[in-house]
């Protein structure tokens, strides 16, 4: 699963069903500085923490039930891993910038 933000503070999701992944894929030309995505905190130039309840509401999830029933097991291994901040309530995601 990849969340994707685009210059403009637009965020969307894409290969919603590779469950096995999580990161966040930041465009080469977006000054990060400048920008501000809602639910994701950029924590240095590798990680970032992502809302737990931001990736349902993101464009290119599918909509179906199974889905969300996946996505809550994948939220729940990543507990299991600690690659859950509880106090935010956030996924820590590896960052990938891209030209």
């Amino acid at each position: 699963m990849i969340i994707e933000c685009l210059d403009g503070g637009v965020v969307r999701l894409t290969e919603p069903d590779d469950f096995r992944r999580f990161k966040l894929v930041l465009h080469a030309d977006i000054r990060t500085e400048a920008q501000s995505w809602n639910g994701i905190t950029l924590l240095d130039d590798r990680d970032a923490l992502v809302s737990i309840d931001l990736v349902p509401t993101l464009a290119g999830r599918p909509d179906d039930a199974d889905w969300d029933q996946r996505y809550q097991e994948m939220v729940a291994k990543a507990r299991e891993h600690g690659w859950i901040d509880a106090e935010r309530q956030a996924i820590r995601a590896h960052i990938e910038r891209i030209p």
